[in-house]
């Protein structure tokens, strides 16, 4: 088939690396959110941004799942799930919990260490400024080596760890998780191609950066250099791209081979995927390589038919399942940093600024299918029906990357569109309807209820046969823990945001709910911008305008107006009624967050 795809490279078996570099002491620890309101007073760094930067980080250890180090910085965080991978005689144990709860979903997760590689790579000065880089070092090392335990052999993957239905019925504490904790996986005979390469494209990325490359002349290397590391990432990257090219399986999405990851996390196709691995391991390869994999991307990027999914009327989003509009900016900072790999290509650089600058501007213009709501946020129906911040700061984060690097095709482009990011940016940082900045602990206004089982403080009584409060928005009255750093969802279509714990559309959090906004942090530094807009929010501005009433949403119904719900809603009301009983159809925000996410967002 394809020239790249026919390489087999060993796979590495050296014990994981831990040179990694020594955190500061006495550690970074997220200030009070009154802190929020005070100006940075032009500090360089920017103390502010310095501080997000922080915070952001800090959720990811809050996230932790597994042995927990003796330097750990959350104080109420606890080992947890040990025996994940006993079931199948590995050790599986660590990671990251994906959101709310306590499953652990590779899908998501390879994407998330894939964009923080990718704006480390863009925007690594921005880490050094805050004193950040041992923190992102550790951050991404505690997902990178739980994500080597996942691969154990060329053509093994696990994908998911825990029983969502088990898990979906528990909300406590990281001491009594239920188990059993089945491990699932993809393999030779049971591909799952999508998984696979976007798991190689997260190695690929990040032994990119472990190697000090660089994207653009006007990024800078880290000081988070490690040679070895940075070979047993490639090595695994290598390897995943084969196994997903050349399963005895064939190519097929990863829920065909684990139906269970399908209603938190179904793929909906693979070429994408298959493209962004391609281009990550040629950006990390060198010499023929590394032409032979731009290649490779490049067919998968055509045969696939993407490019349509990047003009007015068919954009797409960026996210954990769709990476059309980040191949299209990657290929374009790949073409204009290393052209000999590109050499002899039809797939040039004005072929991607062509493509990248087209669904840029549908969106700049609002020619296309997205709009703006009243008050500014970037909305993609369909796509940001279930967390709405989240595509409009993977777009925010695009167009800072794609512009910062100098790609633009001319100077009031580049302002456009920088203009743009950074009115979305503005947005999730409180120059919003609601002056809400939607990060937790970041500012008085900021998010008190994170839909989050970890941070609540619930305790399921010992002998409780539904191990959940009945009104997930009153016990407790007050969450128990600040879950610093987490970006929340996001407020309705019309702006309105009501802060309810048991809305998991608007206050959930996630790991790739955080990872843009990282990287708009770091580009922030990096650049040197003034202060987050959040230092302008007068605090208490929240509760002025805080509405009435419910949401209309996945979650909650009760705010919805007596048209009929949607054929997802009556699948779901009658899934609870039939399974639990009408005593409890009050609890449905509940339940139905527990069916999350079962498409884009």
């Amino acid at each position: 088939m394809l020239f790249v795809s026919l390489l087999f490279i060993p796979l590495v078996t050296l014990p994981i690396v831990l040179a990694q570099l020594p955190l500061p002491n006495p550690p970074y620890t997220p200030p009070d959110p009154d802190q929020g309101t005070q100006p940075s007073n032009a500090s360089s760094p920017n103390s502010q941004w310095s501080t997000l930067l922080g915070n952001l980080l800090y959720f990811y250890d809050e996230q932790r799942s597994g042995k927990l180090p003796s330097n750990d910085r959350v104080p109420w965080r606890n080992d947890s799930a040990l025996d994940d991978g006993s079931d199948i005689g590995l050790d599986l144990s660590g990671g990251y919990y994906d959101a709310g709860d306590y499953v652990k979903y590779t899908f998501p997760l390879s994407f998330t260490l894939m964009s923080i590689c990718w704006g480390a790579l863009d925007a690594g000065q921005g880490y050094e400024a805050a004193n950040q880089t041992a923190y992102l070092d550790d951050m991404l090392r505690w997902g990178l080596d739980w994500l080597i335990k996942a691969h154990p052999s060329p053509n093994t993957l696990f994908v998911q760890v825990g029983d969502g239905n088990l898990d979906n019925a528990y909300w406590g504490g990281d001491r009594s998780i239920p188990s059993p904790r089945p491990s699932y996986q993809i393999n030779d005979t049971s591909p799952g191609t999508d998984a696979a390469a976007q798991a190689s494209a997260a190695f690929a990325a990040c032994s990119s950066l472990y190697s000090n490359r660089t994207l653009s002349a006007s990024s800078s290397a880290l000081t988070l250099a490690n040679d070895s590391y940075a070979s047993t990432l490639h090595s695994h990257a290598r390897n995943l791209y084969t196994f997903a090219t050349n399963a005895t399986g064939g190519m097929q999405t990863y829920q065909t081979a684990v139906p269970q990851s399908a209603d938190a996390y179904a793929s909906s196709g693979y070429s994408d995927e298959l493209a962004i691995a391609a281009l990550f391991l040629a950006s990390a390869d060198s010499g023929s390589n590394a032409s032979a994999y731009y290649s490779d991307a490049v067919s998968w990027y055509f045969s696939g038919n993407l490019e349509q999914q990047l003009v007015a009327g068919d954009e797409t989003v960026f996210n954990w399942d769709s990476k059309t509009p980040g191949i299209a900016v990657l290929a374009a900072q790949l073409a204009a940093a290393n052209p000999d790999i590109v050499s002899g290509s039809n797939a040039t650089l004005k072929v991607w600024q062509s493509a990248v600058e087209g669904y840029f501007d549908a969106i700049v213009n609002g020619t296309g299918r997205s709009h703006l709501t009243q008050g500014g946020l970037l909305i993609f129906p369909g796509d940001s029906d279930e967390a709405s911040l989240n595509p409009a700061l993977n777009v925010a984060m695009l167009m800072t990357r794609y512009a910062s690097a100098n790609l633009t095709s001319s100077q009031a482009m580049h302002d456009r569109y920088m203009d743009f990011a950074q009115r979305q940016l503005d947005y999730a940082l409180g120059k919003n309807p609601m002056s809400v900045p939607y990060v937790v602990g970041t500012h008085p206004n900021s998010p008190h209820n994170p839909h989050s089982a970890l941070a609540t403080g619930y305790a399921p009584p010992d002998n409780a046969s539904l191990s959940a409060p009945d009104d997930l928005d009153t016990d407790p009255p007050q969450e128990a823990y600040v879950l610093y750093g987490g970006v929340v969802g996001g407020p309705a279509p019309d702006d309105r945001f009501w802060d309810l714990r048991s809305d998991w559309v608007q206050n959930e959090v996630a790991l790739d709910y955080t990872a843009p906004l990282l990287t708009l942090a770091a580009q922030a530094l990096a650049r040197g911008a003034g202060d987050p807009y959040y230092t302008q929010v007068e605090a208490g501005a929240y509760d002025a305008v805080r509405p009435g009433g419910w949401p209309c949403d996945a979650a909650i119904q009760t705010g919805c107006k007596h048209t009929g719900l949607s054929k997802g809603g009556k699948i779901a009301v009658g899934v609870v009624v039939g399974l639990v009983g009408l005593a409890i159809v009050g609890l449905g925000g509940y339940w139905v967050w527990r069916a999350r996410r079962n498409g884009r967002y």
